[in-house]
């Protein structure tokens, strides 16, 4: 969800493990909505780190086209700080000032080859990138650190290029020339073109680009219950919005009045009296807002793109430990799918059991722990009955089925023949009246519709349904 709204982005990498399972499936998201991006390699202190081995797994398993900017001095226990470059420096971290101070010196003698290898691969993939810098090299000129900066926040926006860097953030070494990374190569929401949508309508093709003095659009991407009240994030792409501002939900045609604007820190929150182009805040009052929707002028609708979410990948039953806890859990399972797209809530009608759906074990693990700490709803979690069906795999010709019911008076008779054939996995059920001539009178047809539909309540194997026939 947060991949959908953001400007850019850093990867960060264990410089032990590298490249592991859940990179790719964030880096493919991040592909998907072209998110400029740069590389952290983390870690750097710890026992096994390999910044080259780290470097050949973005290469190889992401397909990364990299930008090396920085080497490591030293590994594991001997991390001591990074070669830059562009400027062709060295800075080495003070541990006694805990990575809050650096020393700028020379190049250790041993990095000196290899520092020159670098920056003449980092000049090279700039180069297809920048003709500025392709001239410079034709020609023979001095590439200064100001020109490789340039390039390389041009081709890092374009996605051309991935800057890569490395550190250990806990010791807090590298954090610095991070932070300053993310300002010269990253984008700020003024580097990018504007953002399209359609009318209400779904008829026409609209855009909003990112200025103040645009119609107001933004795309609310997270929903969280807060003790406050629900808090809505939202990223803004154009115009602006005052405190207590109205806005209108593409989705529901209804229009919404926000009662507090707050930006929001990792330990406090600041109250905004407006937000603009380009900022990510939360609002408090959007009561019918959920995770997707667009919000935008009242005069100048807009449906933004839409949040894509994936399906879930496991289920389990759920049940409350009380009968006290059974109208608690409702409203906590409610507040949770809320919050959570990817997580579901359904009950199944054939058990009874109320089953949870969502992308992993500990997905769920979270949810449920977030249920007794939030909610104080106690909840135990088992696996749902599976609800098993019968069908057949091959066709079956003239099944005869023979109704005979005397009760006095002329009776009741019935002679049916049908063709059973499966419709494949997913097909559902399908009648097809093949009476041709009037034969047979049309108001009998629907009766034996619903009796071979009875009869497939329950199977000749087991007894369960019949399915895709």
């Amino acid at each position: 969800r947060s991949l959908r709204v953001l400007d850019g982005a850093v990867a960060v990498f264990d410089g032990v493990a590298g490249v592991e399972p859940q990179t790719e499936t964030v880096w493919r998201q991040a592909n998907k909505y072209n998110v400029p991006r740069m590389c952290f390699v983390n870690k750097m202190d710890r026992l096994g780190a390999d910044f080259y081995a780290a470097l050949d797994s973005i290469k190889d398993r992401l397909g990364a086209n990299v930008a090396v900017v920085q080497l490591p001095i030293g590994a594991e226990g001997n991390y001591q700080g990074v070669v830059d470059l562009l400027e062709m420096k060295a800075l080495v971290w003070q541990d006694e000032e805990l990575g809050a101070k650096w020393d700028v010196v020379d190049i250790p003698a041993d990095l000196a080859e290899q520092a020159e290898e670098y920056r003449h691969e980092l000049i090279d993939v700039l180069s297809a990138h920048s003709d500025t810098i392709l001239e410079k090299f034709v020609g023979d000129e001095e590439i200064t650190a100001k020109d490789l900066r340039v390039a390389l926040r041009d081709a890092t926006i374009a996605n051309q290029v991935v800057p890569i860097l490395n550190g250990t953030a806990f010791k807090n070494k590298g954090v610095q020339p991070l932070l300053d990374a993310i300002v010269d190569y990253l984008p700020s929401p003024l580097d990018l073109p504007p953002v399209e949508g359609m009318d209400v309508a779904g008829k026409e093709s609209l855009e909003r680009k990112p200025a103040d003095d645009e119609p107001f659009s933004a795309l609310a991407f997270k929903i969280v219950a807060d003790p406050h009240g629900k808090l809505s994030y939202f990223r803004v792409y154009s115009g602006t919005l005052p405190k207590g501002g109205t806005v209108l939900n593409a989705r529901t045609g209804k229009k919404e009045r926000i009662g507090r604007l707050l930006e929001m820190h990792a330990n406090h929150r600041d109250d905004r009296e407006a937000v603009f182009a380009g900022d990510i805040v939360a609002g408090i009052g959007l009561k019918d807002t959920r995770t997707g929707d667009t919000l935008c002028d009242p005069g100048h609708p807009i449906v933004l793109e839409e949040l894509e979410f994936p399906e879930p990948v496991i289920h389990v039953a759920v049940e409350p430990k009380t009968k006290a806890d059974q109208d608690k859990l409702g409203k906590a399972l409610y507040s949770l799918s809320e919050e959570d797209p990817t997580f579901q809530v359904r009950s199944d009608e054939e058990t009874g059991q109320t089953v949870i759906s969502g992308m992993g074990e500990l997905h769920l693990e979270v949810l449920v722990d977030r249920m007794l700490r939030e909610f104080n709803v106690d909840a135990t979690v088992g696996k749902p009955q599976v609800a098993y069906r019968e069908t057949v795999t091959q066709p079956i010709e003239k099944v005869v089925y023979r109704h005979v019911k005397q009760t006095g008076g002329s009776g009741q008779f019935a002679h049916v023949v049908i063709d059973l054939e499966p419709t494949g996995p997913g097909g559902g059920y399908e009648f097809v009246d093949k009476i041709t001539g009037g034969r047979i009178p049309k108001e009998f047809i629907p009766s034996v519709d619903q009796g071979i539909q009875q009869s497939l309540t329950a199977g000749v194997l087991a007894g369960y349904p019949m399915v895709d026939v």
